[in-house]
């Protein structure tokens, strides 16, 4: 059996939330953000967590942008191996993932449903958030959507 470390941030640093008015810098801002705080927590040379998360939120945010009349909040944590990327904002439409066929739009959510560990919606209120995970630990690899628990 393989047992591998979990790369924690520093102590302190593990979570940020940042809110941003609903102006199209307000993604590369964000973007910006995510890979500044990943690569300051330790998270850089973990495969390519920070390149994912960097599209990921980018794609996130955009929707935000896109659907909801206001500002967005982006939200993150690392811990126990696991990266949580949040963006709250208050438009009321539930993402859904598309075919990623031959359309020019509508292609975030499934980037976001290929590339991350798990992600969901919930309603917060009149808004909602979005969330995706990454895994961050070595050990397991970046394929893995589940742990597979065998009976016997």
């Amino acid at each position: 059996m393989l047992h591998g470390s979990y790369p924690q941030p520093p102590l302190g640093a593990g979570h940020l939330s940042v809110e941003y008015d609903p102006r199209p810098s307000a993604v590369g801002e964000a973007r910006a953000e995510v890979r500044r705080h990943l690569e300051g927590w330790g998270l850089a040379d973990h495969d390519d967590v920070v390149d994912v998360a960097e599209l990921l939120v980018s794609e996130l945010a955009t929707n935000a942008l896109l659907h909801s009349a206001g500002r967005f909040r982006l939200t993150l944590s690392a811990a126990h191996g696991i990266l949580r990327c949040e963006v709250q904002d208050s438009g009321s439409r539930v993402p859904t993932v598309l075919d990623a066929s031959d359309a020019e739009n509508g292609r975030g959510m499934f980037l976001v449903d290929t590339l991350a560990r798990r992600w969901g919606c919930h309603r917060d209120g009149p808004g909602k958030t979005v969330w995706f995970e990454l895994g961050t630990c070595e050990c397991v690899p970046p394929s893995c959507r589940f742990p597979v628990i065998a009976l016997s």
